[in-house]
């Protein structure tokens, strides 16, 4: 449902508050006095803008890293989100999109060509624990979660994710009377995939109708990752893998372990089937990347008893979209055979599918000269290709746009390319990983990625030709 501003003041504010903040309120900024409205003009404004609001874009990051929500759980970060965005006088804050999904609408007030750009940002964390070592490190723990009790960290950067876009949202704002077009502002719940038995994510957002009115004409996103601090990663073409959630559920007979041939023992069949998917990468094309990986087995045993039932979770990850229906295929049929050798059967699920992410090159054509003043050309680098992914691709895929990564950690880029750590630092730490750590100082780069994007994208500049 849409909110009308309301005036309620953001939290945490240090400092004060950020309503009216700049040309609203606190004055005319020198920008406004002494340039033209031209786009070099604003530029500089929005920088400015960025650097005055970097200590509530920290505070903000702090305040939701010591308090993580899981998928489909985020209803305390989606309040502060959009307490936020109704302090900032926006058109519309929109709450409640598919579970806790919330949509700022700031409507700008300069003729323009009716560009609607989508700034996006994710909110949930993960069950990992949190071993970052800072004295804001989350001692959360879900004891309702389906599976659970689990410990709940942003061991993927999503807290700073929604501290960029907050921020973001804070410039713009700012400078509405010059935004020629519709800058949408969208805090997505349950990126990491909600539980099974929920819906949720991008696509529940497409669906619930969150970007029908009005439509964007571009979405852009990024990703804290480890790579330098302040540089910029993209990739022309897949920047992420194609995904789905698999399980498969491997059923014998139970009985008592002193007497297993009066059962079936769905044991040896899991066993072949783990083996068996170590060589379902030489059964498709070696030139593009496939991973089929196993991260949680449950046996509904006991140390004397045959249980009826083991499942396998996993995920099946493909660098190439078409590849993903011939490795299910296999691998259905790897379960299944492997089953029936043991006098067992398996069935096989595949659940929460996710395209790939993909920059077209027009869009990277379009994008790199914002990326390259934000951040300069020489931090501006193209990534090899990764199995990651990332339901933004719901977005990119209908809308067009960008998705690129932001160095947040103590590295620097070896003769190859890759990153490597500096000496004497915190070393490099991939997400989800317990100690994944992100540079509070490298924030106010993704404010200006988003403002700067918005703002270029709107004027007609950042547009694929």
């Amino acid at each position: 449902m849409a909110d009308r501003p309301t005036g309620v003041v953001p939290w945490p504010v240090p400092g004060g508050s950020l309503v009216g903040h700049g040309s609203q309120g606190h004055g005319v900024s020198r920008y406004e006095r002494e340039s033209p409205l031209g786009g070099e003009s604003i530029h500089g404004e929005l920088d400015e803008r960025a650097a005055k609001v970097s200590e509530h874009v920290v505070a903000w990051r702090r305040h939701l890293h010591r308090h993580p929500e899981l998928s489909n759980r985020e209803v305390n970060t989606a309040r502060l989100v959009a307490d936020h965005l109704r302090a900032l006088g926006l058109d519309e804050v929109r709450t409640g999109i598919a579970g806790h999904g919330v949509v700022g609408v700031l409507r700008g007030a300069a003729p323009g060509g009716g560009r609607v750009v989508a700034l996006r940002a994710d909110m949930d964390a993960l069950p990992v624990k949190d071993l970052c070592g800072t004295d804001f490190a989350s001692g959360a723990v879900d004891a309702d979660y389906p599976g659970g009790p689990f410990p709940v960290s942003h061991a993927c950067g999503h807290d700073c994710h929604t501290a960029m876009l907050m921020g973001a949202a804070t410039v713009l704002a700012g400078v509405r009377d010059r935004l020629p077009g519709t800058v949408l502002f969208v805090f997505q719940p349950a990126e990491e995939g909600p539980p099974v038995t929920e819906e949720g994510g991008a696509r529940a957002m497409v669906e619930a109708g969150a970007f029908a009115d009005p439509v964007p004409t571009m979405a852009f996103g990024m990703h804290v990752t480890p790579y330098p601090k302040g540089y910029v990663g993209y990739r022309t073409g897949n920047q992420y893998g194609a995904s789905t959630l698999v399980r498969v559920v491997v059923t014998g007979k139970q009985v008592h372990g002193s007497t297993p041939w009066q059962g079936i023992d769905p044991m040896p069949a899991v066993g072949a089937v783990l083996t068996g998917i170590g060589q379902l990468y030489r059964q498709v094309s070696a030139f593009d990347p496939v991973t089929v990986t196993i991260g949680h087995v449950e046996d509904v045993g006991r140390f004397n008893i045959i249980g009826e039932t083991v499942t396998l979770w996993g995920t099946v990850r493909c660098a190439v979209e078409s590849d993903m229906a011939e490795v299910q295929r296999r691998l259905t049929a790897l379960a299944e055979h492997s089953a029936a050798a043991y006098g067992a059967t398996a069935t096989v699920e595949y659940l929460q599918p996710v395209p790939p992410v993909h920059n077209s090159g027009p869009w990277v054509a379009a994008g790199l000269p914002t990326l390259r003043r934000v951040v300069g050309a020489d931090r501006v680098v193209e990534t090899g290709a990764t199995l990651g992914y990332d339901d933004v691709s719901e977005f990119i895929g209908r809308f067009g746009g960008l998705y690129v990564m932001l160095g947040v950690q103590d590295a620097t880029l070896d003769a190859a390319g890759r990153p490597v750590p500096v000496e004497g630092g915190r070393g490099l730490v991939t997400n989800h990983n317990p100690r994944f750590y992100a540079d509070d100082d490298t924030l106010v780069t993704g404010v200006r990625l988003h403002a700067h994007v918005a703002y270029d994208h709107l004027a007609g500049a950042l547009v694929a030709r």
